[in-house]
């Protein structure tokens, strides 16, 4: 059988302060939540925060907390880039590789996002690996093509 997965991702939203409540409110309501009860529960905050809620979070059965992204290299001169061995150390569980927006605004290219997965898959991060269309391809009915 297929587990069901619920995830949230933040994108670059909410400040520190506006994002404790939000996540306290979710966490409480993914945890007394029958209907998702089985589910996977991840939640994908912008990276400054993963470490705090990773400790709010922890030992709360199937809430995790994903990264919105990691970086294509294991370690060197690329500021501003975080590693996959940077969000395990901080309580990431799952991280979100080749999101249609990183793609489009990044430019993000299959090797560097094969890269990502593998960095990932080495650190025991578990990829969400995303493949999809953008909302002209699916308008246009060719998002079959786009996910081929």
């Amino acid at each position: 059988m297929r587990k069901k997965i619920v995830a949230g991702n933040w994108k670059m939203n909410k400040t520190y302060s506006e994002a404790v409540p939000l996540f306290y409110e979710i966490k409480d309501l993914l945890w007394k939540s029958k209907k998702a009860e089985s589910a996977i529960k991840i939640i994908a905050p912008p990276s400054p925060y993963i470490h705090d809620f990773y400790e709010t979070a922890k030992g709360l059965k199937n809430i995790f907390i994903g990264a919105q992204n990691c970086a294509y290299e294991e370690a060197g001169a690329y500021t501003g880039e975080i590693s996959a061995a940077m969000l395990k150390s901080v309580g990431a569980s799952f991280v979100i590789i080749g999101h249609s927006e990183r793609r489009a605004y990044f430019k993000e290219t299959h090797e560097e996002l094969k890269k990502k997965t593998d960095l990932a898959l080495k650190h025991q991060l578990n990829p969400i690996f995303c493949v999809g269309e953008t909302a002209e391809k699916r308008q246009s009915g060719d998002y079959f093509s786009v996910v081929e």
